[in-house]
């Protein structure tokens, strides 16, 4: 993708002429980091060999969430809950736990004034393993070679042991925040549960509103934006909305010997291919819009140039990532991804009605009614039913100008000195989104470094996690509760 916009950019750029060209370059000198200047960065120390044997502890617990809850086991997730106290024993000494229904856990830490309390969030619900596919077993916490193998160790077990881990060692030296912080987890997350949404509640109910929500998502990544080299600490200020499709047509059935034109599989077909064929329109969304003019400034000069000027090269922007899709083009539209299909039961029979299911991540600039209306539009074929199965309007987008992001901003800052700290817009969804009408400072980092190949085990084989970002997790989430 880098190399096809590298070329598209480069070609537009001789088209334009020399007058323009020029025009560009002399925006794109103007367009250029801010001087950082030298920082002391305070010392943060971390009982590493304890914080591996907690999170491996935490991992042995097979916390699988399902929809079908009779197909969870419960005492797994209360033998995660009953082990809390040992493994963090200061936070129970010096925090209040109120549980709430469906595995909703939210610890309350006494500040010493009054004042906007910060909240940060993990979950502690993991999705299955096929353990015959797993290198080690998913469910060991088996440190190899310097690795924590493991289901959990990145999504999100690492975040809720970074947490109460660094709030553990805090409170041991007399440490106490300035005001109250909360630690909210659920146990329903990958399943879309309530359990989030019931802390919320308790928090709205008694009129508790957050200078800070903190929960999983943009990470310190390399190699993910054009033209820069530098690791990239993204912040999540705005998730993306989602909505769930079924298309489906009808026939009359018969035998697939004498076929009649346009059957319902047909009919289907031609819709996805009118969508794919169509995609929606590009829209550079507020979050994105902050990330070019942060991380754009930190390229080499043709990317520069073109992110210093990004709306004369939209309209390549738009035909690239039409073509090549991928995480840039997430980015930049709402997407629509075809997930399953369901049609006849036999070879020879025609099927009686057939359907289609598809995820779309609605862009922030874009709406759950304006998405329906496009697919109507676009596949203009009455046979084919479109049905919204389940929806959620894109976040509202947080602020940065707030000392919420700066605590998030200057504690991504400090445990990666080397990376370049950027709002972005989260592509997936998060416990998050409750919060939306509680606070207009809820931010998404999960506390780690991750390689591609790491970051591809997310729900996926051999998830882990190196020592080393697992240690810098607990560096990060001790710097965030030093400034609460």
């Amino acid at each position: 993708m880098n190399k096809l916009l590298r070329r598209a950019m480069t070609g537009t750029l001789a088209a334009l002429g020399a007058g323009t060209a020029t025009t560009l370059a002399v925006r794109a000198a103007r367009f250029a980091p801010p001087v950082e200047e030298p920082r002391s960065i305070e010392p943060v120390e971390v009982d590493t060999d304890a914080a591996v044997d907690h999170l491996a502890r935490l991992i042995r617990c097979k916390t699988v969430s399902n929809v079908d809850h009779a197909l969870e086991d419960d005492a797994e997730f209360e033998k995660l809950i009953g082990m809390l106290p040992e493994l963090y024993p200061h936070v129970f000494a010096a925090c209040s736990l109120t549980r709430m229904d469906d595995r909703a856990l939210l610890f309350r830490w006494p500040g010493r004034e009054q004042g906007r309390p910060a909240v940060l969030m993990a979950h502690y619900d993991v999705v299955p393993a096929d353990e015959g596919a797993w290198e080690h077993d998913p469910f060991g916490g088996e440190l190899i070679d310097g690795v924590l193998w493991g289901r959990g160790a990145l999504d999100t077990k690492v975040t809720m042991n970074g947490i109460l881990f660094a709030a553990n060692a805090l409170i041991a030296a007399g440490f106490v925040p300035t005001c109250d912080v909360y630690f909210a987890f659920s146990g329903g997350e990958e399943v879309n549960g309530p359990g989030a949404a019931r802390i919320v509640d308790w928090l709205a109910e008694r009129s508790i509103v957050p200078e800070l929500v903190l929960d999983e998502g943009g990470a310190v990544v390399q190699n993910v934006f054009p033209g820069l080299e530098r690791p990239c600490g993204l912040i999540g200020i705005a998730e993306k909305g989602f909505l769930n499709v079924r298309y489906g047509a009808a026939s009359n059935g018969g035998h697939a010997s004498a076929p009649k034109p346009h059957s319902p599989v047909a009919a289907l077909a031609e819709a996805v291919c009118a969508i794919e064929a169509h995609p929606m329109p590009l829209r550079i969304s507020e979050p994105v819009r902050q990330m070019f003019d942060v991380l754009g400034r930190h390229t080499t000069p043709l990317y520069r140039t073109i992110f210093a000027t990004i709306g004369a090269f939209t309209p390549v922007l738009d035909q690239l990532t039409r073509k090549a899709g991928g995480n840039l083009n997430a980015l930049l539209r709402t997407t629509v991804a075809f997930t399953q299909m369901q049609g006849s039961s036999a070879y020879n029979v025609i099927p009686p009605t057939a359907s289609i299911v598809s995820n779309i991540r609605i862009n922030p600039d874009d709406t759950v009614s304006g998405v329906l209306a496009y697919l109507r539009d676009t596949i203009d074929d009455s046979d084919v039913t479109i049905t919204a199965l389940d929806a959620c309007e894109p976040s509202p987008v947080s602020r940065t100008d707030c000392e919420g992001y700066r605590r998030v901003a200057r504690a991504v800052g400090d445990t990666w000195p080397d990376c370049v700290v950027s709002p972005y817009v989260m592509v997936q969804c998060s416990d998050s989104r409750h919060y939306r009408d509680l606070s207009d400072r809820v931010y998404r980092f999960s506390a780690y470094d991750v390689t591609a190949d790491e970051l591809a085990t997310i729900h996926g084989d051999n998830e882990r996690i190196r020592v080393e970002s697992l240690r810098r997790s607990i560096e990060f989430f001790t710097r965030v509760l030093r400034q609460c």
